[in-house]
């Protein structure tokens, strides 16, 4: 953590599991082939690709190269330095059940290590299904992987387990080989720029921390939204849903960037210490009759999305036609302390919405019904919004008086749009979440006890809906979602903001937008 982040990297061996699959292609080697570009990897590395199919270095070479050409923020199709960096990546095919293949892996590392003058560090990236990460662990201790000089780390891919039982049963397994420190589990929204500004807004703003409490926050609202369906992964996600997918990681934990404490220093560990705190203070649903009054499920029926027709959940390929799995998950967390007693924050997130968007809005409470002759005028609450995907930025909404009227009132929103000062080309979560890997910086990856935390949260509400008196609601494709989540915050009365942008023509933007 505390190195240079403009410095290039020590010298690293990448070890790539599952080096065939869509994640590698997708994130991965573009996230390499950016560090690489922009001066954060030194030549001073090697990646070694592993999967089960057998495949020449050229062949996988040109497979690297075109997932780049596809999916880097860096065009290479112009790179005379191509051939330099292609030289970096070898393949090896693996059949992660023998050890002895993996006593041939130590034996290629060794030869990439004194080819490219490493030192020993090395990293274990397991694009893998969760059940392999136990045996794989043991096998690189087995193969003499993890011997020698240098640090050893392993990254691991979400989901860390179907549930608490199997998380704990996992965490041994992998705990058995690598300590705590040397563990880094991925959940690729803490890599996003606008989660990581999270902390920075709050502590380093003076005008916002002393609000950031019970007495002057209403609610908070956690969106992340999605317009496509399951795709291709019809047969993963039956087996997962929204609740695993999403809410066990990506939603809790952004919840835990909302409501923890300022850490007394800002190092990694005293950062994780205070999120861990927040996921141990969730109050868990106490009964089945509590999980329905406060957690809604859905599943998206047929619609259509961005004037395209979609089939319901249940005719997708690889979907069981009578499957209850849930596509949408809304529900109501409290965080029982000091600061948030009595501040609900709710979220929500599904597949087949009309937008993709991830946002993150701060209701704050209204002002004293007799402090202005204004107040005749009906006032919108203030909002404090972190825009995290597609746009990203922030913006706050406050009242103000019409001009050219006798106390008319307003929204008006004085926006700070990051995607527009710097474009897009701005660093992906992978490229950032790997960068830190290698250096040591653990700061936005999940520790075990946030992971454990998580699991009891959300196994209480995977129990009950395995109830059949648990309601599934169907909601239109292309829709917020079922009537009950818009139920959940009017019981309160409160109601969701908009997303993105969506509904706010009565609002006035103060700054341009690109939107």
């Amino acid at each position: 953590m505390e190195q240079n982040q403009t410095k290039p990297l020590e010298g690293t061996l990448l070890f790539i599991f599952g080096a065939t699959g869509d994640l590698a292609k997708r994130k991965l080697y573009p996230a390499i082939y950016s560090l690489y570009r922009e001066g954060k990897l030194s030549d001073k590395f090697a990646v070694i690709g592993l999967a089960r199919r057998p495949k020449t270095n050229d062949q996988f070479r040109e497979d690297v190269k075109q997932s780049i050409a596809e999916f880097s923020r860096y065009p290479n199709d112009e790179d005379s330095d191509w051939p330099a960096f292609a030289a970096h990546f070898e393949y090896m095919s693996l059949n992660t059940n023998d050890v002895e293949g993996f006593r041939e892996l130590e034996k290629t590392a060794v030869g990439l290590e004194a080819e490219f003058g490493l030192s020993g560090n090395r990293l274990f990236y397991l694009a893998l299904a969760p059940e392999l990460f136990g045996q794989v662990a043991h096998h690189l201790r087995d193969g003499g992987l993890l011997a020698g000089n240098g640090w050893k780390r392993v990254v691991i891919e979400k989901p860390f387990g179907y549930d608490l039982k199997s998380a704990l049963a996992l965490n041994e397994e992998i705990r058995n080989v690598f300590e705590e420190k040397d563990i880094y589990r991925i959940d690729h929204y803490l890599g996003k720029e606008m989660i990581q500004n999270i902390e920075v807004i709050r502590f380093a703003n003076a005008f916002f921390e002393p609000l950031w409490n019970r007495h002057h926050i209403a609610n908070i609202q956690i969106t992340s939204s999605e317009t496509v369906g399951v795709e291709d992964r019809g047969g993963y996600y039956d087996n997962s849903g929204a609740l695993r997918d999403m809410v066990q990681n990506h939603m809790l934990q952004m919840i835990a960037m909302m409501a923890m404490e300022p850490p007394s220093r800002n190092v990694s560990e005293d950062i994780r210490d205070e999120k861990a705190k927040v996921l141990r203070s969730l109050r868990l649903y106490g009964s089945h009759e509590e999980v329905a009054q406060h957690v809604i499920r859905g599943q998206y029926g047929s619609g259509a999305v961005k004037g395209k027709n979609v089939p319901a959940y249940r005719d997708e390929e690889s979907v069981n036609p009578a499957s209850t799995t849930e596509t949408f998950v809304a529900a109501k967390v409290m965080v029982d302390n000091n600061r948030w007693a009595g501040v609900p924050f709710y979220i929500r997130t599904g597949k087949r919405m009309p937008v993709k968007s991830t946002e993150i809005v701060v209701e704050f409470k209204g002002v004293p019904s007799a402090t202005h002759k204004a107040q005749q005028h009906a006032l919108e609450p203030n909002l404090l919004v972190f825009r995290v995907n597609p746009m990203e930025g922030i913006y706050i909404k406050i009242n103000a008086k019409k001009p050219g009227t006798d106390g008319v009132l307003v929204p008006v929103a004085m926006d700070f749009c990051q995607s527009c000062q710097v474009g897009w080309n701005t660093p992906e979560a992978y490229e950032r979440l790997l960068h830190d890997a290698i250096r040591g910086d653990s700061t936005y990856f999940t520790r075990w006890d946030e992971v454990s935390h998580a699991w009891a949260f959300t196994d209480r509400i995977a129990e009950a809906w395995s109830h059949d008196e648990q309601p599934l609601h169907t909601y239109e494709a292309g829709s917020w979602g079922p009537d009950a989540a818009h139920g959940l915050l009017a019981r309160d009365g409160f109601k969701w903001w908009p997303v993105n942008g969506q509904d706010e023509s009565d609002v006035v933007w103060v700054t341009n937008r690109s939107e």
